[in-house]
């Protein structure tokens, strides 16, 4: 058992913030929390205790929708939309990941930035390439942090050099799974079935990976409803389905087993209908949304109804790892709308946005991304004191710490109860 003495702050539910100044928290040696305490627990002996004073102590966070392979272009190259962005600058980043000595350099730099940035848990996609994907997977595996690593399917509708058949995913797949079985760091790591979008995967391919996961049980991610020009090329594909999201769902792909649909900028009517009713998590993705010119995700509508929602960076098209920027961004945008709506639409608050990078993104975990009793001590101790700290009260310093601070303010670092110390690869 170890015990954590600091400013306490997580957020339970999406309207409540709880704050416990100088409390502590008991996390058994499985990294499961025992309790939160406003005094120290009886019968505690202050040798156990871990005191970091007058630092805040805060769930640690999770990034929902983030592509790995794309990590050299963050900062570049937004100055197209999304379909001529893929073809002029992503897809050429991703054809380097056919040789693995360049994703080993690459995936190393990618994996520290997370752990860097105190993202301990997130869904990645990786490349079609199999290798490399494994490589990824390693590398948070040795991390000691929690990952979805996606092997990217995608058989049409892109460059000859990226595309795979369907068996070769399929097989990709199950040495990943099997790979992680065996070598995964108490399944902190794991596979999860990844369609790029619907115009990149065919008919065949997409029912493949539907059958795939009902026979696995494994999760899905990708995109859904990002740009209009995408949402008119889907209904051109797939002229059966009544709506983009229905065209996953008619092959077992849109929450069948658990799924993550990153963007939703145009979700509504049926489609919004079949998400709440198949559980389907929606990633809000602010930051891509506004450099590609997308649109803006009618989080407050989807939170009203209901729908699960989360955080995601989604770099490149996000131009940051840094969840802080994630969550101002989903602020800033949520006053967009309410400024349109002329405020019949409310903004989202600071409580709403820690419990979408935090607890609502750890659901997809498990009991993880908050300080309850029996979740997973995932966490961080964060240092405010140059932003003039004592000065305001701990809320107000929350919500200067994600508006001004950034990764030097990140003392320590847990993952399962364990302290993650900087990657050394």
């Amino acid at each position: 058992m170890k015990i954590y003495r600091a400013n306490i702050i997580y957020a339970p539910t999406p309207d409540k913030l709880e704050i416990i100044p100088h409390g502590y928290i008991a996390v058994r040696s499985s990294g499961i929390i025992q309790g939160i305490y406003k005094e120290k627990p009886e019968q505690t002996d202050w040798r156990q205790v871990v005191d970091f004073g007058d630092k805040l102590l805060i769930p640690a966070f999770n990034d929902l929708h983030v592509h790995a392979p794309q990590y050299r272009n963050m900062g570049l190259a937004l100055d197209l939309e999304l379909l001529p962005w893929l073809n002029t600058y992503t897809f050429p980043e991703e054809a380097k990941y056919a040789n693995p000595e360049y994703a080993q350099k690459m995936y190393r730099r990618f994996v520290h930035e997370l752990w860097m940035q105190g993202t301990m848990r997130s869904a990645v996609f990786g490349t079609m390439h199999s290798e490399s994907t494994r490589i990824l997977a390693d590398l948070f595996v040795q991390a000691g942090m929690g990952s979805y690593v996606g092997l990217v399917g995608m058989n049409r509708n892109s460059p000859d050099n990226l595309q795979n058949t369907t068996e070769y995913v399929l097989e990709g797949l199950e040495m990943l799974r099997n790979h992680l079985d065996k070598h995964g760091n108490n399944g902190l790591v794991k596979p999860i079935i990844t369609p790029r979008f619907i115009p990149s995967c065919t008919p065949e391919m997409l029912k493949a990976l539907g059958d795939y996961a009902a026979k696995t049980g494994l999760p899905v991610q990708s995109h859904l409803s990002e740009n209009r020009s995408e949402i008119a090329w889907v209904a051109e594909l797939e002229p059966e389905s009544t709506c983009y999201g229905d065209a996953y769902n008619r092959y077992g792909l849109f929450g069948q087993t658990p799924t993550l649909m990153a963007h939703c900028c145009y979700t509504d009517g049926e489609e919004l209908e079949l998400m709440k009713r198949n559980g389907v998590y929606v990633v809000h993705c602010p930051m891509s949304n506004s450099n590609l010119s997308s649109g803006i995700a009618p989080i407050r509508k989807f939170l009203e109804q209901g729908i699960k929602v989360t955080l995601g960076t989604d770099i490149s098209a996000g131009h940051n790892l840094s969840m802080l920027r994630a969550m101002q961004y989903a602020i800033q945008v949520s006053k967009l709308r309410y400024a349109e709506s002329r405020g019949a639409t409310r903004f989202l608050s600071l409580s709403e946005v820690l419990y979408l990078a935090t607890k609502a993104g750890g659901e997809f975990f498990g009991k993880v991304g908050s300080f309850e009793q029996g979740y997973e001590f995932d966490a961080l101790v964060i240092d405010d004191t140059y932003l003039n700290a004592f000065d305001y009260t701990l809320e107000q310093r929350l919500e200067r710490y994600i508006y001004l601070g950034d990764d030097r303010d990140i003392k320590r670092r847990f993952c399962r109860g364990v302290e993650l110390t900087e990657p050394v690869w």
